[in-house]
């Protein structure tokens, strides 16, 4: 029997990849209510992403799960990290800033950071997990008009970040990870075996 799970995200793209991400285990992936927006006031990402899933939980009234994630640079001491989104006003402006802060500085390590949560229908988070890809920030973008994802070269993929296709995120990337790790949770909660 297949069990109702909220993405506490409103794009599209985003809930569509995390439900392929969860893929095998039985659960009809709904995204949250389009209405529903929720201020991002934690100081990690765990906290954010427990704000977002345990307002699309009480919504919905179903299990929930919501990540946060950011891009954080080991030269500029986890920068942008948690204000990953808020470092700019847009794409272009955020690598040029990114960019610009690195200079010519050689070490280049940074790596993309996320944390998922999941939300009983009551709001309280019951469970989290951490994905992390490791990766260098390139001295121009790998693509034109890309976010920080065409900034990060994946050397497992040999590739950036943002050029992964789907089995690659899977398997690489943050949020896959994240989601793999959730998943175990995930079939004990909501009682899947």
């Amino acid at each position: 029997m297949s069990r109702l799970l909220t993405i506490a995200s409103g794009n599209p793209n985003k809930v569509a990849e995390i439900g392929s991400m969860l893929g095998p285990l039985p659960l009809i992936v709904q995204r949250q209510p389009d209405d529903l927006n929720v201020e991002e006031t934690g100081v990690t990402y765990q906290e954010n992403a427990s704000l977002k899933a345990a307002a699309a939980a009480r919504r919905t009234n179903s299990w929930a799960i919501a990540d946060d994630s950011g891009l954080e640079v080991d030269a500029l001491q986890g920068a942008p990290g948690l204000y990953s989104a808020r470092y700019a006003s847009d794409d272009n402006a955020k690598v040029r800033r990114l960019l610009s802060e690195l200079g010519n500085c050689p070490y280049r390590s940074a790596c993309f950071r996320s944390t998922m949560v999941l939300s009983n229908p009551r709001g309280c988070c019951v469970a989290a997990a951490e994905g992390v890809c490791w990766g260098e920030v390139l001295t121009a973008p790998a693509y034109p008009n890309g976010g920080y994802e065409s900034l990060i070269w994946v050397r497992e993929a040999r590739c950036s970040y943002g050029q992964l296709n789907l089995p690659q995120l899977n398997k690489l990337g943050s949020r896959g990870k994240a989601a793999r790790a959730l998943a175990t949770l995930l079939r004990k909660h909501l009682k899947l075996d």
